[in-house]
């Protein structure tokens, strides 16, 4: 296994490679030299321009861990990873919103930080809320919103960041279903709107092909590559759909497979 690693997250025009985010034999390991544990090993992902993927697998397999990564807040033990458009954007189960802040102001920082001149920040933070269906929104602080409403303006921010490439680490999982389901819908049409590539992890089987083009399944401990699919449906889908429920399920019994083999190790 390669012993070099490299993260890069501006390395060529986006409009110049084939992929959004390219994993390359990526491995991660925690520990102290002579007590290391593997978590993740030789993976290897293209994020195509645009597509939707999704990160599925049990828990503690490394899917958050590769997204993590795949940001920046960490760096692989083995392997390259290449993000040509930049810096992604990273949205997480909470919202992280600054409690101080309305939720036009949270929205603002990030365009702050992304170095758009003060006069235009109001607006692009009004034309944000819109997207997310929040119109109005801009003068609330984050107690008067709901948890749905808080993950909105969540995505809202993460999209002020104007990256190429979205990070989303189950951000729906601590939500109601008719919740998530709502959202899922909002999620859809707003990936259907813009250019963004989506990586997302999630641990549900339905929400995973409710939402994908491809499916990513990992192993469990250390996380590998078990199987990829490439989810067909048309959308608009809804998770009730029988065509969503029955790969939802030969998907389910592989993960079961995945879960079992690491039970009898």
């Amino acid at each position: 296994m390669a012993t070099t690693l490299d993260v890069k997250q501006a390395a060529a025009p986006a409009d110049t490679v084939p992929y959004a985010a390219r994993i390359d034999h990526v491995s991660k390991s925690f520990g102290r030299p002579g007590a290391q544990q593997l978590v993740l090993d030789d993976i290897s992902i293209d994020v195509a321009p645009g597509e939707f993927v999704t990160l599925l697998g049990a828990s503690g397999c490394g899917k958050s861990t590769l997204l993590n990564l795949v940001a920046g807040l960490d760096k692989p033990s083995a392997g390259a990873i290449d993000v040509p458009g930049g810096r992604p954007a990273l949205m997480f189960q909470e919202h992280a919103l600054f409690p101080w802040l309305t939720a036009g102001k949270n929205i603002e920082l990030a365009l702050k930080m992304r170095g758009m001149a003060k006069p235009e920040r109001r607006g692009e933070a009004e034309r944000l809320l819109q997207l997310v269906r929040l119109g109005g929104a801009y003068g609330k602080r984050v107690h008067e919103l709901s948890g749905g409403m808080r993950q909105r303006v969540a995505l809202a921010r993460a999209l002020a960041q104007d990256s190429k490439l979205l990070l989303m680490d189950e951000p729906f999982a601590a939500l109601d279903a008719i919740t998530r389901d709502v959202l899922h819908e909002e999620l859809t049409r707003i990936w259907s709107e813009t250019s963004v590539s989506v990586l997302f992890v999630t641990h549900n089987v339905r929400e995973a092909v409710r939402l994908a083009e491809r499916v990513v399944l990992l192993s469990s401990r250390p996380g590998r590559i078990a199987r990829e699919w490439k989810v067909g449906i048309p959308q608009p889908r809804r998770i009730e759909d029988s065509a969503v429920a029955d790969l939802s399920v030969e998907i389910t019994e592989q993960l079961r497979g995945e879960i079992r083999r690491h039970g009898q190790h």
